[in-house]
């Protein structure tokens, strides 16, 4: 698969609001906290903080050596990968056992799901911050986390305990559909109805589960949100404009039409358990609304037809066709 260069999507990606070089300081030392500004550590601020990046696979032979190959081939030597099975048949395991001299820690049993998964590495993990991926999933660049360590260290110092970046949607040949990830300024709003961060881009602090605890096993596609809405619904996370992050093959439970309404059902769920209450979540309604319109148009025109309908409206909305070119 031809791989994109950061030239090729250029045009795609913000330009950075700061340069990074001002941030990656010299000197480590204890966080300046103002007065009522949070503290997102009390340990000196790590130069080089260690990421450890978890995997979740299940059968996933076609695309997990490309996802080992992506994190094992970082610049940034500070970093640990896990990866959990849940007991794949298809030869998945024959290549963990090929690549065990890159993985801190890998498990094959039969688990509950990608949040049992992803609780179960938590167990293992040691880094400072954590970043989650699918075997679908790679760094697009190889000197990802590298950029990463200087908005994450500037993070810890500003109380911030969530920093993404942008992910690429590309298709199984590596066409790119489109470009994932706004300012969180420009989000933040929609956040508190339905989930607008890419979760595959995004780097959480340790921090995070001592306060918040693992992931909500009883969601079955928006665990990542339910978790996210705890901290975000009163905290901000950071933006980093000038770094793709990964890139993200189509595909994944939540991106199948089918199952749009039970996620935008369980986006409901995780607000009233978080009691994030609004007396109409306008951008919810409408995108079930639109959910439940395009389960009708399948019933009339099929799956392609519905395609085309859905492109037409991404056209007018002044977004790129997405769902004729899968």
């Amino acid at each position: 698969m031809r791989k994109f260069t950061s030239q090729e999507i250029k045009k795609f990606v913000s330009k950075p609001l700061f340069d990074e070089r001002i941030i990656l300081n010299k000197n480590t030392s204890w966080p300046k906290i103002s007065k009522g500004q949070d503290v997102v550590s009390q340990d000196p601020i790590k130069q080089e903080p260690l990421i450890s990046v978890i995997v979740a696979v299940f059968n996933g032979k076609k695309t997990l050596q490309r996802c080992i190959d992506s994190v094992a081939g970082q610049t940034y030597p500070h970093k640990e990968l896990i990866i959990m099975d849940g007991g794949s048949t298809d030869g998945t395991v024959d290549i963990l056992q090929a690549n065990s001299d890159k993985i801190a820690h890998w498990d094959s049993k039969p688990d509950r799901g990608i949040y049992h998964a992803w609780n179960k590495a938590l167990d293992h993990a040691k880094g400072d911050w954590v970043c989650f991926l699918g075997a679908d999933d790679y760094f697009w660049e190889p000197d990802v986390l590298e950029h990463m360590r200087g908005y994450l260290v500037k993070a810890v110092s500003a109380g911030i305990r969530v920093v993404y970046g942008q992910v690429v949607i590309v298709t199984e040949q590596g066409e790119v559909l489109f470009i994932d990830g706004r300012p969180w300024k420009e989000v933040y709003k929609r956040f508190l109805q339905e989930m607008t961060l890419p979760h595959q881009g995004a780097m959480h602090h340790k921090n995070l589960f001592e306060l918040h605890g693992k992931f909500d096993e009883s969601f079955q596609i928006t665990g990542d949100y339910e978790f996210l809405l705890r901290e975000l619904k009163v905290k901000k996370a950071e933006f980093t404009p000038n770094v793709v992050v990964t890139g993200m093959q189509r595909g994944g439970v939540s991106a199948n039409p089918a199952n749009r309404i039970q996620a935008l059902k369980e986006f409901a769920r995780a607000r009233r358990k978080n009691k994030v209450g609004m007396v109409l979540p306008v951008q919810w309604t409408w995108s079930y609304a639109k959910a439940v319109g395009r389960v009708f148009l399948t019933r009339l025109v099929g799956d392609k037809g519905v395609g085309y309908v859905a492109d037409f409206y991404r056209r007018l909305t002044g977004r790129p066709r997405y769902w004729t070119r899968i």
